[in-house]
């Protein structure tokens, strides 16, 4: 049953981050600390995970992957209780009746420093419980209720539009300079979340428009799922605005917008400098992999990458951990804090990247 079971942990991770909140003052921080240490040094630890087990109830996993639309909502609730100048759904009033402690007096004395944590750590949570599983379910073309519940979860970044460029953008085109999502060498973070932000949604408007053309069905219309999925987002900062205000309506955008960075953070360090040939089929080499325990748990085996690029229709239990294949310094969380760092990220990656180029070198063709 632990196989099965690991894959909850960002369920787990999210409840330090509303006991956070709930206490208030220098405990805002305790959800950003809980992530960090236990994905972080849970991963240098642990090690990694080679396991491959035959999951015979593949609807449990659903379930877990189906529950993140609940858990995101409840962080999303949460931010906007923090701001509030109102009790919403009268959760404060619910903890005090429960356990004695004022949560709304606590709330009252917080400062604006204490949010700086929460910001952190909620764009993390959503980035975990919303991004990683909308990953997932929007790679299932044909399943409705799957489909609409991964644009949802995408919804709390500002990015429906990664449901439509990485399915039918980025898988066709990465590691080649097509693809907005693949940071060529000595590009570093910070420029890459800008260009790949920019760059991943026109992709997506260009390609919703040559799906539409093919139709037969106007541009500017409910048909186009980018501008039904901008609308969503809308709906939620109003909802937001409606619930908490000015307050709680700039603290969701700014959660939503870090975490949509940070999908663009794991974009970088999953294919940073590895190069294809525009008609080279994609093999597992074409991205860095991990197999970190942590990290793999808490992200639907998402670290397990190079199989995904190379069996992208496969679901998440099913992706092989591929320990030969390029791998990266440390777990995902890990690297991502490397690649924050520019100057260490490179000298870190260049002797992989050589490594690359020596074993793969010789399948790789200058792109036209």
């Amino acid at each position: 049953m632990i196989s099965y079971i690991k894959f909850s942990l960002f369920h787990f991770l999210t409840l330090p981050f509303l006991l956070g909140i709930t206490l208030g003052g220098a405990w805002m921080a305790l959800g950003l600390l809980a992530i960090v240490i236990v994905v972080v040094f849970g991963d240098v630890l642990l090690g990694d995970d080679h396991t491959e087990p035959d999951y015979r109830m593949p609807w449990l996993l659903n379930g877990l992957l189906y529950s993140s639309l609940l858990f995101i909502i409840v962080i999303f609730g949460a931010i906007l209780w923090s701001v509030a100048s109102t009790d919403i759904l009268g959760y404060g009033q619910l903890v005090q009746q429960l356990t004695g402690y004022d949560a709304l007096q606590a709330r009252a004395a917080n400062q604006w420093w204490h949010f700086v944590p929460v910001w952190l750590g909620a764009a993390l949570l959503i980035a975990m419980v919303g991004t990683v599983p909308a990953h997932e379910l929007t790679h299932r073309t044909n399943d409705l209720p799957a489909m609409l519940t991964g644009r949802w979860l995408l919804a709390f970044s500002f990015d429906c539009a990664f449901a439509i460029e990485h399915v039918y953008g980025h898988h066709r085109y990465v590691a080649t300079l097509r693809d907005p999502a693949s940071a060529p060498r000595g590009r570093n973070v910070y420029q890459h979340i800008v260009r790949s932000t920019l760059g991943g949604n026109v992709s997506a408007w260009h390609i919703e428009a040559k799906r539409l053309a093919r139709n037969k069905q106007p541009l500017f219309s409910f048909h186009n799922r980018f501008l039904r999925g901008i609308l969503m987002s809308v709906l939620l900062c109003l909802l937001a605005y409606s619930l908490a205000g000015w307050a709680g309506l700039m603290l969701f955008s700014a959660c939503a917008l870090l975490a949509k960075a940070i999908l663009e953070v794991v974009n970088y360090i999953e294919h940073y400098g590895i190069q294809r040939a525009i008609n080279e089929p994609v093999k597992p080499h074409h991205s860095w992999n991990s197999t970190k325990r942590i990290s793999s748990w808490a992200s639907f085996n998402l670290t397990r990458h190079s199989h995904h690029h190379a069996r992208a229709q496969l679901p998440f239990y099913q992706l092989k951990a591929y320990p030969d294949a390029p791998d990266l310094p440390t777990g995902y969380l890990g690297s991502m804090l490397l690649a924050l760092i520019p100057p260490l990220w490179f000298r870190l990656m260049a002797p992989k990247l050589t490594q690359w180029d020596q074993r793969y070198g010789q399948h790789n063709h200058t792109e036209n």
